[in-house]
């Protein structure tokens, strides 16, 4: 297997937060720092503010008040995250392998071949299939496959266990471990219990 890059010190910082979608906050006053090898599990009920802070993070939304920083990653080691969302980005009349292929592409092809990322999370047989075809959870899949073909420190994560089954829980604890080993981080906002020891947690509340 290809020996994928060990990261070098990276920390996330929020500090003074506010998000929020058009000027309605939802969240703020939000500070917390993630380093390298750790990861921060975002809890609280739906509308809280998870997915909002994650698109945040992400530079998708602006932020009403307060900063993001990522430290330690220099911009000409590409960009430094992926971010996971609801939607698995797949499209229908693509095979498994020309989608990931395609996302290498676009993102830099500087992790695992697309090949050897469909068999570490379990789609190598359905490689030639339409991508279309695949069950919910199978797509699942492949949106997890993308994280493996472009290499990337920080890794924002949104409910990325819907609709996998048992072992597709076991196979997101196992690739968390692996970059989380490597001295990636990971932010990841869930109801569902991640199967990995050790990480923080951060409880939004409820929305007014």
């Amino acid at each position: 297997m290809t020996q994928r890059q060990v990261f070098p010190q990276v920390c996330l910082k929020a500090e003074g937060l506010a998000v929020g979608r058009g000027d309605a906050a939802l969240l703020s006053d939000l500070s917390f720092s993630v380093a390298g090898g750790h990861g921060l599990l975002l809890r609280g009920p739906n509308g809280a503010g998870k997915s909002t802070l994650l698109l945040t993070l992400a530079g998708l939304l602006p932020t009403l008040a307060g900063a993001v920083a990522i430290e330690g990653h220099d911009p000409e080691d590409g960009p430094a995250l992926h971010h996971c969302g609801h939607r698995n980005a797949v499209r229908a009349r693509l095979s498994v392998l020309e989608t990931l292929s395609f996302w290498a592409a676009i993102n830099g092809p500087t992790g695992l071949p697309p090949h050897e990322a469909l068999e570490r999370v379990g789609l190598a047989r359905a490689a030639r299939l339409d991508a279309g075809y695949l069950s919910a959870g199978q797509q699942r899949r492949l949106a997890l496959a993308r994280l493996l073909v472009s290499s990337r420190p920080l890794w924002l994560l949104d409910e990325p266990t819907a609709a996998l089954d048992v072992d597709g829980h076991a196979l997101l604890a196992r690739l968390l471990a692996e970059h989380l080993a490597q001295g990636g981080l990971a932010i990841i906002a869930t109801h569902d219990e991640i199967g990995l020891d050790g990480l923080d947690t951060l409880t939004l509340g409820r929305a007014a």
